[in-house]
């Protein structure tokens, strides 16, 4: 976990320093700079169950990562409306898919305050980025958003990308949410989920819902962990790509794995799907 003397040198307006976000706690998990102490007291309480709580939001970077790569060389694809951007980080969808693809669009989409002070300048890098703040959970104002339609063409495939964000929705609806996203996007278009899973198995059972309790009854208030099928239906009727819906740190990793998964790395699963 970060140092607890760490904090961002100075607090936004808008910013609320006694309330957690769920931006800044993963910003704390991968160990950033731009988080404040009730941030970090969130992983401090869930790591009381699971000491390796970090390794979510790692297994979900590299995830996210990997998927950008595969988007951009394999799928050709050039747009990409990323929910839920979160601080930037080493690696942000822009830069990993303009390495491959040097004229794709990235468009982040995020409302909290933190991301707006801190990341948009960050973001926004070049022609071919844009953020615009918005409830991601709230489809028809981003695809009703004039800069939106303007930026991307809905005439050409485009990549969704929900990665750790739905866990954080408390609805039963998460389906539908995806899809009036897709229902506007073309056939060869692609989303993007990384959720936090629940393995139903009574070891990894027993910390999943351990971890939810302490998320969701923490300062940041949620973080729930769904079953495979759960999650699996948040991609509708969509084909998905071969591994299908795995564990995020078994969705093409980088190379040959020398250690066994910890059972916190065995709590988050992901996969990309492709409408048909």
């Amino acid at each position: 976990m970060p140092d607890a003397t760490k904090a961002p040198s100075s607090v936004p307006v808008g910013v609320d320093t006694t309330r957690a976000s769920i931006a800044r706690v993963y910003d704390a998990a991968l160990n950033g700079k731009d988080n404040f102490e009730i941030d970090r007291e969130v992983l401090r309480q869930v790591a009381t169950v699971a000491p390796q709580v970090n390794d979510l939001a790692w297994s979900n970077r590299n995830f996210l990562i990997r998927a950008c790569r595969f988007l951009a060389s394999q799928g050709g694809i050039t747009q990409y409306l990323d929910c839920g951007s979160g601080l930037p980080t080493a690696e942000n969808t822009h830069q990993v898919v303009q390495r491959l693809q040097p004229t794709a669009k990235v468009l982040y989409v995020d409302n909290d305050p933190v991301v707006l002070a801190h990341g948009r300048a960050l973001l926004e890098e070049n022609e071919q980025t844009l953020f615009i703040s918005a409830d991601i959970f709230q489809p028809e104002e981003i695809l009703g958003n004039d800069e939106v339609r303007e930026f991307l063409d809905f005439s050409q495939p485009i990549a969704l990308i929900h990665n750790g964000t739905l866990h954080h929705y408390l609805g039963h609806d998460g389906p539908e949410i995806i899809k009036k996203y897709t229902d506007e996007m073309l056939p060869g278009s692609y989303t993007v989920i990384a959720h936090f899973l629940d393995p139903e198995t009574p070891e990894h059972s027993q910390i999943a819902r351990a971890m939810e309790q302490k998320f969701t009854h923490s300062p940041m208030g949620s973080g729930v962990f769904r079953t495979h099928d759960q999650i699996a239906a948040m991609f509708g009727d969509q084909e998905l790509v071969e591994p299908g819906l795995v564990l995020c740190d078994d969705w093409w990793p980088d190379g040959p794995r020398v250690k066994p998964l910890n059972q916190v790395e065995e709590c988050i699963a992901g996969a990309v799907g492709r409408k048909v």
